[in-house]
């Protein structure tokens, strides 16, 4: 009998994986300490990124999806 594999709870609601199998996350350092940062800096912040190439493969394992 085969173990199903789970995916990792905490990395599920912390990213979304896209159609075409990207993974997208939040960047860090917009929790607190807003107004030292520039409003480009704070607009950047805002958008959702994708993981690095070199993460991809160990974050769809830790999904379950891979």
């Amino acid at each position: 009998m085969s173990n199903k594999m789970k995916p990792h709870k905490g990395l599920l609601k912390r990213v979304k994986v896209t159609a075409r199998g990207k993974i997208l996350r939040r960047k860090a350092n917009k929790g607190h300490l807003m107004s030292s940062k520039s409003g480009n800096r704070r607009r950047r912040l805002g958008k959702a990124t994708t993981i690095a190439p070199s993460e991809l493969k160990r974050a769809l394992k830790m999904l379950a999806k891979g």
